[in-house]
């Protein structure tokens, strides 16, 4: 039995029955536009109760399993295996959507796609096919344990195997995941290693100490590796044989491209986010606020009133823009992976960092308008909507959280040199 147990509170699949007989019972989507209206309806179906999920903080199991059931998992996963065989572009469209009903489960939805993806970028060909078919065809859901401000996990050799062992203060959906990408350095040297393992067994042990103010369903909390085996064929991008990275899948820049690809994942769930923040206060303003009477005009009801309809615009407008900048950064990475993918080589530093400013860009607008919109609504919906059970505040709460994973102003401070000096930055953790 694994780390998850019925003693630490859980949602029910169960709670989703019909709609998983719905999903069940159909075929997947095979267009970009069948893949984004798949995740519209998961959205809606999410956003009936969100603010009582929420509130209950409970591991999202049932959450988990309609996107499983949905076929959302496994958008990017290759078609021969099952999957929808979509690109990068569409995938950000789908965590959008899902974002915009539940910030928790849209997020849940981009680590996922990234970590299921890693074998992609870091390792060989042969991982890659082997590890997109287990993904696929088992319909498994993928947590990481890689967080590169806690120390380095310590990976030490077992002969056929290698072992890890660490600390993790923050792992993403690993409570309620199938694998888990583990990430650490191999002892007696400054080289890093990624491979995925099952989950549930006795060394990963979850802390469940996950309560912030925000993205409450991510379970995101600590865990403690104690002495996890991988056979060395699943080190990504290793000679298990020698026992050494290979230079020509690990030292190019496409073996760092899993960075800007996560980071735009960052954004496209904040503006799904801020899209779900802005109709849930339209709906509000429509049926609850009431105009301010004390002026020399009064408006007749508040969806009448100025200073409400300039907000609104406003809003609107900003959020349109950094939607349009988000699908044109989508675009580029879906592009650059089809353009690389089967010689990896070809791809340059300098085309590498390209792609990262434009993710950069969108970063800067998606954070500022987010964090404008998510606070802005409460002046648009008036007093009555800071009541708990209105629940307005739930967006602006999951913004505020994750907007604080890395400084923004690091990446306008990027921006500003490749403006000024014509730079594009190092690869990093973050970049």
């Amino acid at each position: 039995m694994g780390s998850w147990s019925l003693e630490h509170s859980a949602t029910n699949p169960d709670v989703y029955n019909i709609h998983h007989q719905t999903y069940n019972s159909s075929p997947l989507p095979s267009t970009p536009e069948e893949w984004t209206q798949r995740a519209t309806q998961v959205s809606e179906i999410l956003a009936q109760d969100a603010t009582i999920r929420d509130k209950e903080n409970k591991s999202p199991l049932a959450e988990v399993s309609l996107l499983k059931s949905s076929g959302l998992t496994r958008v990017l996963g290759p078609k021969e295996y099952g999957g929808g065989g979509q690109s990068w572009d569409i995938g950000y469209k789908v965590i959008r959507e899902i974002a915009k009903g539940d910030g928790s489960i849209g997020q849940l939805l981009g680590y996922h796609l990234l970590w299921t993806f890693t074998a992609n970028v870091v390792g060989t060909d042969e991982q890659k096919d082997r590890f997109q078919k287990l993904i696929t065809e088992n319909i498994y859901f993928v947590g990481g344990a890689v967080n590169p401000r806690d120390n380095d996990q310590k990976i030490v050799d077992d002969g056929e195997h290698i072992v890890f062992s660490g600390f993790k203060n923050f792992n993403t959906g690993g409570v309620v995941s199938d694998l888990t990408v583990l990430e650490g350095v191999y002892e007696d040297t400054d080289k890093h290693i990624f491979a995925l393992v099952p989950t549930k067994q006795p060394g990963i042990q979850f802390s469940h100490n996950w309560d912030n103010v925000g993205l409450r369903l991510t379970e995101s909390g600590s865990v403690n590796i104690d002495n996890i085996r991988a056979p060395w064929t699943d080190a990504l991008g290793w000679d298990p044989k020698k026992k050494a990275p290979i230079d020509s899948i690990l030292s190019i820049p496409y073996a760092t491209l899993l960075l800007p690809t996560i980071q735009l994942v960052f954004s496209n769930f904040y503006i799904g986010i801020a899209l779900g923040a802005l109709s849930y206060a339209t709906d509000y303003t429509k049926k609850h606020t009431r105009p301010w009477p004390y002026t020399p005009n009064p408006a007749k009801s508040g969806v009448e009133e100025f200073p409400i309809l300039q907000r609104y615009g406003s809003w609107f407008a900003h959020l349109r823009a950094a939607e349009s900048l988000a699908n044109q950064a989508g675009t580029v990475i879906a592009n650059t992976y089809a353009a690389h993918s089967a010689t990896r080589s070809t791809l340059s530093a300098r085309e590498r960092g390209e792609v990262a400013e434009w993710v950069a860009s969108v970063k800067v607008v998606a954070t500022d308008t987010a964090l404008r919109v998510t606070q802005g609504v409460f002046e648009t919906t008036g007093a009555r909507a800071t009541a708990n059970k209105v629940g307005l505040d739930r967006f602006w709460r999951d913004i505020r959280t994750h907007t604080l994973h890395d400084p923004v102003y690091y990446k306008e401070f990027e921006l500003g040199r490749y403006v000024l000096l014509g730079e594009v930055p190092e690869p990093t953790w973050y970049t």
